[in-house]
Formats: C-alpha cells, sequence, structure tokens
C-alpha cells in the first residue's frame, strides 16, 4: 500500500511499479501491437522518464521526436530493408536523437534514455520495441538517418540512434528463462576463461 499513498500524495496515478527485478524478467520486445490508443498521461511519463534519464556530465543532449501520425509510422517502417516493418503498427514511435557536438557519449546518453522509455511503458503496461537507426540503411542504401532526416527536418548536428515503438501488445510473451541467463559471461576481478 506504501506506493499507493505516494502515488495519491504526488497526485499521480494508481498504477504501481512491480518491484524492478520482475519488471526486468517481464520486459519483453513487443513487434505487435493492438489498436487500443496510449492516454496521454501515460506518455507524458513515458517521456519524463526519458528527460530524467542519467547524461554523460549532465549534458542531457538527446532530443524525442514523437509521432503518432498513421502515415508517418508506416514511413518509418520503411526506413530499414529489414527490421522496421513493425513501426508501421505502433501507436506511437519516439525518435531518439543525440546532439554530436555537444556531447562524445550521445550515443550512450541516447540509448539508455531510450531504454528508460521501454521500462517505464512495460511499467505501465505499454509495449515496446527498439529499431536500431544510427549504422542502418533503407533497401536502397540511404543511411536511416538521412531518410529520417528528409521526413522529420532535424539539424544535422542531431543524429538518430534509435526509433523506439509503442502500443499495447496484441500477443502475450512470457517472462525470461532465468536458466538461459549467461552466468559465464560475468568476469569477477578480471576476464577468466
Amino acid at each position: 500500500m506504501q506506493c499507493r499513498n505516494a502515488a495519491l500524495i504526488n497526485n499521480e496515478s494508481d498504477n504501481c511499479m512491480k518491484d524492478f527485478k520482475t519488471l526486468v524478467q517481464t520486459r519483453r520486445s513487443v513487434r505487435k501491437f493492438t489498436d487500443k490508443e496510449i492516454d496521454a498521461d501515460d506518455l507524458k511519463v513515458i517521456l519524463r522518464a526519458a528527460l530524467m534519464s542519467p547524461t554523460g556530465k549532465s549534458v542531457r543532449g538527446w532530443h524525442f521526436i514523437v509521432v503518432d501520425d498513421k502515415d508517418m509510422l508506416q514511413r518509418f517502417s520503411e526506413g530499414r530493408a529489414m527490421g522496421s516493418q513493425f513501426l508501421a503498427g505502433a501507436k506511437v514511435a519516439v525518435v531518439v536523437l543525440g546532439d554530436q557536438e555537444l556531447s562524445d557519449v550521445w550515443t550512450e546518453d541516447a540509448s539508455i534514455a531510450a531504454v528508460t522509455m521501454q521500462y517505464q511503458a512495460a511499467d505501465l503496461g505499454i509495449g515496446s520495441c527498439w529499431c536500431q537507426v544510427r549504422g542502418r540503411f533503407t533497401k536502397d542504401g540511404e543511411a536511416t538517418d538521412s531518410y529520417l532526416r528528409t521526413l522529420l527536418g532535424y539539424p544535422a548536428n542531431l543524429v538518430a540512434e534509435c526509433i523506439v515503438g509503442f502500443g499495447y501488445a496484441d500477443v502475450e510473451r512470457k517472462p525470461q528463462n532465468e536458466d538461459g541467463l549467461k552466468w559465464e559471461n560475468v568476469h569477477i576481478g578480471a576476464y577468466n576463461e
């Protein structure tokens, strides 16, 4: 009940975060979405999480372009040769940009913000999936970032890291199986074979 009381005090919704351990295990990439719209308040909470995400030297050089127009989402889905088609079915997509002139760790900052949004969305019961932009190309060989820049008009100092598609899951995904965790990839003190 502690979470509910805090929500009431802060005039927030009654949604309570799962413990983070459970949230990490149950958040899965969702590429098929229902027709249910995302509530504007929930979208604001997701974007708030991005704006609170940590950045190198607290520069906060990321920018976020929020798109819910179906025609634009369809165009986003054509922005890569493979792997972007799910964006056509998303209810909302957020293009995550970093300012390469402001920070040399813009890719890390943008990535942290994108993942933070995904965990916040999962906590609200909203599915999401990351679509990589940086280093990817359309089926015609155009850089996906260039393709998006033409569509969205962002300046040259900003570079797209990814697009995160959001919506309510139209498929049920099982939590990650802890038996499959690769603990052998964890090294203590130094790398050991």
